[in-house]
């Protein structure tokens, strides 16, 4: 879906600059409107033959995209069970060779491997002395390792756990920003937006059951326990981070459940339902339901694009590390006292911004 979106917005820029939440942030030309993609994909085919077969995109708008979709250069990614190391310089050649083919394109990596389990232990007789690498490490820090080495921003939309020390103080010494972890979306985007809402109101939350179905690529990993744990983890985090938020007491202890079940007939028309049980004046109880009939991809790709043009910002303007500010986007950010609120994050953007106009941007 991102590689339509991109597509798209060569034949038709307002089509995707509409929904971009950093639409009218940035004056100028910078950060620029205009994407490139290229990447790793085991999955064979092109975009459009992937297209036909996923039943996200309508016939219409997989017409429309094709021609530039087919252009896009997709590389098969390293070998997954290689040492660390081994993987991080078979991507750092393919970095090289994307920004030969975009040599004017400021680059950024994306991360959106799917949820994954924690590592495997080294093999009998390996360590991490024998200078190989290591062993068993989550798919995806090989990437995030080989960008900010290569002075290339890192943004992390997995639940996967890749902000290693490594990773960090390294973006840290190359004035690389890095921002994650875990896309917010959809139901938990609203859940944040509502929780918010009943905290400023004043509202004492009891409980709040939240239920995803799904039934692309993504609801069939998640299936899996230990591919599941972390993302359901953030989105429990989210709802205390929420009411405890700038709170000088102990934040309320309410009944918070999230689960998240495969359902193949809805495809990645996602959807979420949420049970909120709540008391106002004298304790007496009232309740609130919110059924999100939403599109998994549709909700996620202009995010991805959102935060491209603020990494570039933020790299043009010689930040590095995390990035807190970027809340707004994740359901676990990363980095020190990340705002929790709504309120919060939207404000944290706005400062984040004049930060960025105000560095020498080219």
């Amino acid at each position: 879906t991102l590689a339509a979106a991109v597509a798209a917005g060569k034949k038709a820029p307002e089509t995707v600059a509409e929904p971009l939440t950093t639409r009218d942030r940035f004056s100028g030309d910078f950060p620029p409107l205009d994407f490139w993609m290229a990447g790793w994909d085991s999955c064979p085919g092109s975009y459009p033959e992937v297209w036909g077969k996923n039943g996200v995109l309508p016939e219409t708008i997989r017409r429309e995209c094709r021609e530039h979709a087919e252009s896009i250069r997709i590389l098969p990614p390293p070998d997954p069970a290689g040492a660390l190391e081994d993987q991080a310089a078979s991507v750092s050649r393919d970095l090289s060779t994307f920004m030969d083919l975009y040599s004017d394109a400021w680059p950024v990596l994306i991360n959106l491997l799917p949820a994954a389990a924690c590592g495997k232990t080294a093999p009998e007789g390996d360590s991490e002395s024998s200078g190989s690498g290591r062993y068993g490490a989550l798919p995806d820090e090989a990437y995030a390792l080989a960008a900010v080495r290569a002075g290339i921003p890192v943004v992390n939309f997995t639940p996967n756990l890749l902000e290693s020390e490594e990773v960090l103080s390294s973006a840290r010494k190359n004035r690389v920003p890095v921002a994650g972890r875990d896309g917010k979306t959809g139901q938990t985007f609203f859940k944040v937006v509502l929780a918010s809402a009943l905290k400023a109101r004043g509202f004492s939350v009891q409980g709040w059951y939240s239920l995803n179905l799904l039934g692309n690529a993504d609801g069939k990993n998640l299936m899996n326990p230990e591919n599941a744990s972390a993302k359901l983890a953030n989105k429990t985090a989210v709802l205390n981070a929420v009411l405890g938020a700038s709170s000088p007491k102990k934040p309320p202890d309410v009944f918070h459940q999230v689960r998240i079940d495969y359902y193949p007939p809805r495809g990645d028309a996602k959807e979420a339902w949420d049970l909120i049980d709540f008391s106002g004046l004298f304790g007496l109880p009232m309740s609130l339901r919110v059924n999100l009939m939403g599109r998994d991809s549709i909700l996620a790709a202009p995010l991805i694009l959102d935060l491209a043009r603020w990494m570039t910002a933020l790299k043009a303007g010689g930040h590095g590390g995390p990035v807190p500010e970027l809340a707004f986007f994740f359901k676990s950010p990363v980095g020190d006292d990340p705002p929790a609120t709504f309120q919060d994050q939207v404000f944290a953007l706005d400062i984040l911004e004049k930060r960025c106009r105000k560095a020498e941007i080219p």
